[in-house]
C-alpha cells in the first residue's frame, strides 16, 4: 500500500484579499503545511490540485492567470516539486490527469484535504474515480465558507469515509 496526500486548490482567491475569503484558511494553512512536512518526512508523494476558471472574464474567482487562482505560495514554498493537477469542476478526477498521476506513483490510499470541505473536497472524495482508492479526510486540513457549513459536510462525509486528524493520520 502507497499512500499520497493530496491538497485541494489552496489559492489565494480564498485568503484574506481575495475574491472568496473563507472561514479561517490561515489556520487551515498552517494546518496543511504540518501535514505536508509529515508526508515528506515519510516518503510519501504530495499531490496539488488548482482550479481554474476559463476565460478569467467569467469567473467569480480562479480566473485563468490572475493572482487570486494561483496556489497559495506558502503550499508552493512546503511542496516545490509536487505534481500540479489541474482542474475545472468541483471533481478533482473529472478531466484532469489526477488518476494517472496517482497510478503512475503506484498510489492505493488517499489523503484528502484542502478548500472547500463541502465542494471540492467532497466531490473528489466521492468521485467514481476514487473508488478505487482508500480515501480518508483529513479534517483538520479543511475549511469552507463558515464553521457550519464546513460541520455539515464533514458529518455527511463520515458515512462513506473515514475521517482521521492529521497528527492521527501522518
Amino acid at each position: 500500500m502507497k499512500t499520497a496526500l493530496l491538497v485541494i486548490d489552496v489559492q489565494n482567491d480564498y485568503f484574506p484579499g481575495g475574491k472568496f475569503p473563507l472561514w479561517k484558511p490561515e489556520t487551515t494553512l498552517e494546518s496543511i503545511e504540518r501535514a505536508i512536512a509529515k508526508a515528506q518526512s515519510v516518503g510519501m508523494p504530495v499531490i496539488c490540485v488548482q482550479h481554474v476558471v476559463t476565460p478569467a472574464a467569467e469567473a467569480p474567482f480562479f480566473g485563468e492567470g490572475t493572482e487570486g487562482a494561483a496556489i497559495h505560495p506558502k503550499i508552493k514554498a512546503a511542496a516545490p516539486d509536487a505534481p500540479i493537477v489541474v482542474k475545472q469542476s468541483a471533481d478533482s478526477f473529472r478531466d484532469t490527469t489526477l488518476d494517472d498521476t496517482l497510478q503512475r506513483l503506484g498510489v492505493t490510499d488517499l489523503l484528502v484535504c484542502g478548500m472547500m470541505t463541502h465542494n471540492c473536497v467532497t466531490h473528489t472524495a466521492l468521485s467514481r474515480a476514487a473508488e478505487k482508492y482508500n480515501v480518508r479526510i483529513l479534517p483538520d486540513c479543511c475549511t469552507t465558507v463558515d464553521e457550519m457549513i464546513h460541520a455539515l459536510a464533514l458529518s455527511a462525509l463520515s458515512d462513506r469515509l473515514t475521517l482521521v486528524p492529521s497528527d492521527k493520520a501522518l
